[in-house]
């Protein structure tokens, strides 16, 4: 119905709104249904391409753009036809302007979009929360069990990492005997408090070196030259895997990025698509019954 309504020959504006929620809230249940049964088919084809079997999985990235793809073909599919059944299930908007009935029909495709893109949305969000949540519990319990085990030995025979390293250094001797080496659990706790505080400040001295290579000697029986070159290698070793690590949360950031700005443009096409095939809807329907009306015309 149009904005304007005649009142004695004047025209007055209507009291009626220009939005149609029966068939905005039928297009958005379609595209909730739709979207539901889309990402469990996906769900069912992406477990087809994993195996707990070596070899027979297909490759992470493999997997990882192929549910970007799904996802992004579920949004569109979804939109367009909520989009379109939100056009084709209104009434007819009679004397009202071409370009005003196209506004409304985009409106209504777009809002319908949105309730839908909502609804599925926080029903994931919930979904992942559910899980995430059950995992907290069962690693909490577990963490739990376990601590209540080893907390009175933990909290009475370690002190604190920086204090330990300090007294360590204290009691530090000139030259290691090899009488040392006998208590090899000793030398291995030094050595693990000496590299952790040397991990925390991102580099490690050179007398730190020097008198981790003193123990190995001590311990191995090989000459100090020797033990320097073990104790350069497998630091080293621990330089790698602290590169590596650092790669991989870099890497696991761009994708995290690439993801966020993909599911954007995804939504933004998505909500397009609503808008125009809700548009497109409402034209074929406005035309049928055109069609129709002129079929029932004094000389049909």
């Amino acid at each position: 119905m149009s904005l304007l309504e005649t009142q004695g020959g004047i025209p007055v504006e209507s009291s009626r709104s220009a939005i149609s929620w029966g068939p905005i809230l039928g297009g958005a249940f379609a595209a909730i249904g739709v979207t539901l049964i889309l990402l469990l088919l996906g769900s069912g084809v992406g477990l087809t391409m994993v195996s707990p079997w070596s070899g027979e999985s297909s490759s992470a990235a493999t997997v990882g753009i192929t549910a970007a793809i799904w996802l992004v073909v579920v949004q569109w599919l979804s939109s367009a036809l909520g989009g379109y059944l939100t056009g084709r299930l209104r009434t007819k908007w009679a004397a009202t302007h071409t370009d005003e009935v196209f506004f409304r029909d985009t409106a209504h495709g777009f809002i319908s979009w949105a309730i839908s893109t909502v609804f599925v949305v926080g029903f994931l969000a919930s979904s992942l929360t559910s899980l995430a949540g059950a995992g907290a519990s069962a690693a909490g319990a577990a963490a739990t069990a376990a601590g209540a085990t080893t907390a009175a030995s933990t909290t009475s025979t370690q002190p604190d990492l920086a204090t330990s390293y300090f007294t360590d250094a204290l009691l530090r001797p000139e030259r290691v005997s090899t009488n040392a080496s006998r208590d090899d659990g000793a030398a291995s706790a030094e050595i693990s408090r000496i590299l952790l505080n040397d991990a925390a400040k991102g580099e490690i001295p050179e007398g730190d070196r020097t008198y981790i290579a003193s123990i190995v000697a001590a311990r191995s029986g090989l000459s100090e030259a020797d033990a320097r070159t073990r104790v350069d290698a497998v630091l080293k070793q621990i330089d790698d895997a602290k590169v590596a690590a650092q790669t991989a949360a870099d890497k696991a950031r761009k994708a995290a990025a690439t993801t966020a700005l993909v599911g954007s443009i995804s939504l933004l096409i998505g909500a397009f698509i609503a808008s125009g095939a809700a548009a497109l809807g409402g034209r074929q329907r406005d035309d049928e019954e055109d069609v129709l009306l002129m079929g029932r015309g004094p000389f049909a």
